[in-house]
């Protein structure tokens, strides 16, 4: 069916289609453990350019370009509220030489590309290019997640791709401006000048909201319940304040103001942060939607030979040489280098600044300036697939991976915390034991295990402990309300399912339950502290058994009485802790069980105290 063919949507039919699509594209993706952003793209392109279903700018018109500039203002504002000067420490000299050598360097590149693959004009290859410097903080993340890098090679990327994004939008925006001033012969001075100012009240405007923001939140000048409303309208206003000021550097401003309150110290920060990252991920979803289901059929058909050559040459040549050339001579290993150099996805900005200044470049009469928005979305959408299914192969053999197997991490160094640790490290998963007391980690330190000395939700640990190559926390301390504040804070980064804790000394008492809002999933059959620490004083261990076609799980109950199940190992390696409501009923041959058992032809503690 030909675009056009379809009767238009009501802008409300719209926004639920784009809704649908986007969020059901990420919950797919998630199932399927594919890139979300290839399949927001595909989804996209459908209900498009080749179905003709959502025409954004028929359903949308005149509203359609301030919606994706406001919804990138909010998503780089989340990206910078994501930059905390703390997490950069030992990646600083990498990011500024991406940021002062790499930016420059890859306008130049990326020029070089567009005029002599592409074939664009000098004016058109001079702003193109400095769009070109922004790498998309709204591919980094996912990418991130996906591919569970090791912490500073993400940091690297993930601050260049935030960074660089409104600075590469401001350098279309200063090419542009050479290019009027060359076409209406204006005084090059006056135009600097104006740009120099614009730059700098958009730098202003972004410190002074952020403080202002983060003065009335620390005094208590705005309540809880309206901090997030406050916040979105200081962003909007700060936007549109620098975008009057100088076009495009709202993106500056939101940049910097989100850097400012995300090293501010806000005791509220994670609530704020945690809320824009899922505003983010709806916004993110919407504008790769309309975007992609706003290309013109025609302009993708009329793609040649130069797209592809074009494409190549950033890909293989530009980016490599500029990430080569900005990080040569530094501190970051040569294996970070490579992987840097060969990771480079564009994004929403990408797009969106390509077709403003595309059509504005058309305007002032020259021709293949319309050329830009598609060279951008084919850039967009080869450089997404490609880094959404070849990073985290390259980051495997470059050795980069902050772990192959999602690892366990404990809270609490005791008996039975390191017992288990022991236990899950030689079938070959990944454990960190964690503790603030440093005596309480002996145990652990004698065993070899890696150990984190201090409170795992300290600042130290944020910058020393790599979460993302963690898949599941359990809270085993002898203080029940640490772990459920441990349990409840850290919720969100590994996800409730994979979030469990001891219970608790009154967890009969009506008294002292918690709501299930708070804490973990209760392991351990519901097993005290000082229950498990007892079993273990009386010479209880945790041992692993292969299932096999001979021996079921049914045999193992059969021959090990007493035995508490903690856990299970699939064939596959996935790793299920054993919880009240998560009892198996049949395994499969390979599973490999951990227990914790009395040794064989002993009696357990439980049925000797009941004897007794």
């Amino acid at each position: 069916m030909a675009a056009g063919t379809v009767s238009g949507l009501s802008p409300t039919e719209a926004f639920a289609l784009i809704g649908a699509l986007g969020v059901g594209a990420q919950w797919l993706a998630w199932r399927l453990h594919l890139p979300a952003i290839v399949l927001m793209l595909v989804a996209g392109l459908i209900v498009g350019p080749v179905l003709g279903l959502l025409n954004p700018e028929r359903e949308f018109g005149t509203l359609l370009a301030p919606m994706i500039s406001v919804a990138v203002a909010i998503i780089l504002f989340e990206g910078g509220m994501t930059l905390n000067i703390r997490s950069v420490l030992d990646a600083a000299q990498g990011v500024r030489r991406l940021v002062y050598i790499g930016a420059p360097l890859g306008w130049l590149l990326s020029a070089l590309a567009l005029h002599y693959a592409a074939g664009l004009s000098w004016e058109s290859s001079a702003v193109f290019g400095g769009i070109m410097i922004v790498t998309g903080p709204t591919v980094i993340a996912p990418l991130l997640r996906q591919a569970r890098l090791s912490r500073r090679p993400a940091v690297l990327l993930q601050w260049e791709a935030i960074v660089n994004d409104p600075i590469g939008a401001l350098a279309a925006v200063l090419a542009f401006g050479v290019v009027l001033v060359r076409r209406e012969e204006a005084d090059f001075s006056h135009a600097a000048l104006t740009y120099a100012v614009g730059i700098g009240a958009a730098t202003v405007v972004g410190l002074i909201a952020g403080r202002a923001i983060a003065s009335s939140f620390r005094r208590g000048l705005v309540p809880e319940y309206m901090k997030v409303p406050v916040l979105f309208a200081a962003v909007l206003i700060a936007f549109a304040l620098a975008d009057h000021l100088l076009h495009e550097s709202g993106l500056l401003a939101v940049t910097v103001m989100g850097l400012v309150i995300a090293n501010s110290h806000l005791p509220s920060f994670e609530e704020l942060r945690r809320f824009k990252e899922h505003a983010t991920v709806l916004l993110v979803s919407g504008v790769f939607i309309l975007l992609a289901a706003g290309l013109n059929p025609a302009d993708l058909a009329a793609l040649d030979w130069r797209a592809a050559a074009f494409v190549a040459s950033v890909i293989l040549v530009a980016r490599p040489l500029t990430v080569l050339i900005a990080l040569a001579f530094s501190s970051v290993p040569w294996r970070e280098r490579v992987l840097i150099a060969l990771t480079g996805p564009r994004g929403v900005v990408l797009v969106a600044v390509a077709g403003l200044f595309g059509e504005r470049l058309a305007a002032l009469g020259i021709a293949d300036g319309a050329q830009m928005g598609t060279l951008a979305f084919v850039l967009v959408a080869v450089t997404v697939v490609l880094h959404g299914f070849a990073l985290a192969p390259l980051a495997r053999a470059l050795g980069l991976v902050a772990s192959e197997t999602p690892g366990v991490l404990l809270v609490g160094g005791s008996r039975f915390t390191v017992a288990l640790a022991k236990a899950l490290q030689s079938q070959k998963v990944p454990v960190l034991v964690s503790d603030q007391n440093v005596r309480r980690l002996r145990g652990a330190r004698a065993e070899n295990l890696p150990v984190f000395y201090g409170d795992i939700l300290s600042e130290a640990a944020e910058t020393s402990v790599e979460l993302v190559g963690f898949g599941t926390l359990l809270a085993a301390t002898g203080n029940d309300a640490y772990n459920t504040l441990v349990a409840t804070d850290l919720a969100p980064e590994f996800g409730r399912d994979a979030v469990y804790q001891l219970a608790g000394d009154k967890i009969d008492s009506r008294r002292h339950t918690l709501p299930v809002s708070l804490g973990g999933q209760q392991f351990a059959s519901g097993l005290t502290f000082d229950d498990l620490d007892q079993r273990m004083i009386d010479g209880e261990r945790i041992g692993v058994t292969r299932l096999s076609e001979e021996f079921s799980l049914a045999d193992w109950r059969d021959t090990r009485h007493g035995a508490l199940l903690l856990g299970w190992i699939a064939p596959t390696g996935a790793l299920t802790i054993a919880t009240a409501g998560r009892e198996p009923s049949k395994l499969a041959p390979g599973t490999r069980l951990i227990a914790l058992a009395p040794p064989a032809g002993e009696v357990p503690s439980a049925a000797r105290a009941s004897r007794d």
